[in-house]
């Protein structure tokens, strides 16, 4: 077993049979829900469904993912969590910002993400997106480029101090940035680059790079 299975393992833990919620609308900034239906080893389909309580931090502020069979818990696990089902294992991780993958990885084949509750906010997201793809094409890139700009900031704005280090000056020289943006334009762009990153967080999509380094 692969150590991070391993480890995945030890944060599993039984779930107490007690009924699926379901989804509230004031519930869109808290939790998240996702759904899938596979065949079973008695050959028959179940519905999984998989919960995540934002805020509800647990464990030194570990959130938890609960896993749901046929609309009964099942397990539960502390994220990143990794739960065996039939023909594979569901996967759930999360960033700073929301859910950053919610997959079914099977034994043999690709991952593919789970549906979202059409109530939810990742549901409404993907609505919007079926409904006016244009514009949420134009959304996506927008919010990459947000991000992108912030980490190309930051960078200018690392580079300076490092540079004045006594060894770093003497092995490359100094750099002095050329942009210095006023407090509020820096504030504007770092709200933008949380609201780029919570609407990535909307579609799964996640990068190291870009929306850890670009705040």
């Amino acid at each position: 077993m692969a150590w991070k299975q391993w480890a995945a393992s030890k944060r599993l833990k039984p779930g107490d049979g007690r009924e699926l919620q379901r989804f509230r609308w004031w519930q869109l900034p808290l939790r998240s829900l996702f759904w899938l239906r596979l065949p079973g080893a008695d050959g028959h389909a179940h519905l999984h469904a998989v919960d995540v309580r934002h805020w509800a931090r647990l464990d030194n502020s570990r959130i938890r993912a609960h896993l749901f069979l046929d609309g009964r818990h099942v397990a539960e696990s502390r994220l990143p969590a990794a739960f065996p089902v039939d023909g594979g294992v569901i996967e759930v991780a999360m960033s700073n910002y929301g859910i950053r993958r919610c997959h079914y990885r099977p034994l043999g084949g690709q991952p593919q993400q789970l549906t979202p509750d059409p109530a939810s906010a990742e549901g409404r997201r993907a609505r919007f997106g079926t409904r006016h793809p244009g514009l949420s094409r134009a959304i996506g890139i927008g919010s990459v480029l947000l991000l992108g700009i912030g980490v190309g900031l930051n960078l200018l704005q690392l580079a300076e101090p490092v540079s004045q280090i006594p060894p770093v000056a003497q092995r490359v020289g100094t750099f002095e940035s050329p942009i210095h943006l006023p407090i509020w334009l820096n504030l504007a762009l770092g709200g933008g680059a949380v609201l780029a990153s919570m609407e990535r967080a909307l579609r799964l999509r996640y990068s190291p790079l870009l929306d850890t380094a670009g705040h």
